[in-house]
């Protein structure tokens, strides 16, 4: 996949695919764009496009304590 060249019609639905597929093995939106050399943005359209059901963000989810 050439960066920076529009991907639609089937070439855009087997990337969806494919990366949707990865998404849901774990792989993160930003490995998935570092790894294409697409933008974190692009990537997150794909696979909306592609119906991912998308993961929640990470970080630290642990509760504060009380003060």
């Amino acid at each position: 996949m050439d960066k920076g060249r529009k991907v639609t019609g089937e070439s855009r639905d087997k990337l969806g695919a494919d990366l949707k597929k990865a998404y849901e093995s774990g792989a993160s939106i930003r490995t998935l764009a570092e790894g294409t050399g697409r933008s974190y943005g692009f990537i997150h359209r794909v696979l909306t496009e592609a119906g991912t059901l998308l993961r929640s963000r990470g970080g630290d989810n642990r509760s504060q304590p009380d003060v």
